[in-house]
């Protein structure tokens, strides 16, 4: 059995592997242990879980990422979708929703496209909203071929 990270897809020996599900529950090479451990601190768990969900599904995700004016949770450079991963209070605290609005527009200029998602979502359905994530890029790859 060959083993892969799962976030460079670079070969892992067994000890390793090993280690890795032990300690982080997904199988990283030694480098991307270090980064996984950084991402931790940043990350909430429910990001970190679809952020894993999408690469399982060969989605060029990355996690944390700085796009010059603030962090975005997961960002899809290649189909310029962004996806933010909001607690409650991003639906009842009037300043923060006003907040997400303006990151939304920002990023809208850009070019790129936000989703939204409740973390009770990510919680609860991770699968299926990883699935229905997946689906939407691969109808906008097709739209955007025509």
């Amino acid at each position: 059995m060959q083993n892969n990270c799962i976030e460079c897809n670079c070969y892992i020996g067994f000890d390793v592997y090993t280690y890795s599900i032990s300690n982080f529950n997904y199988p990283f090479c030694r480098t991307c242990q270090k980064w996984f451990q950084k991402a931790t601190y940043n990350s909430t768990p429910e990001a970190l879980n679809l952020y894993f969900e999408l690469r399982k599904r060969n989605v060029p995700a990355e996690l944390e990422k700085w796009d010059g004016f603030k962090t975005i949770d997961i960002a899809i450079v290649e189909a310029k979708i962004n996806i933010e991963i909001d607690g409650m209070q991003h639906s009842f605290n009037p300043q923060q929703a006003r907040a997400d609005l303006m990151r939304t527009y920002y990023s809208f200029m850009k070019g790129y496209y936000t989703i939204r998602i409740p973390n009770q979502l990510v919680r609860f359905h991770l699968e299926e909203t990883a699935d229905m994530i997946t689906d939407i890029l691969s109808e906008g790859a097709r739209k955007n071929k025509y």
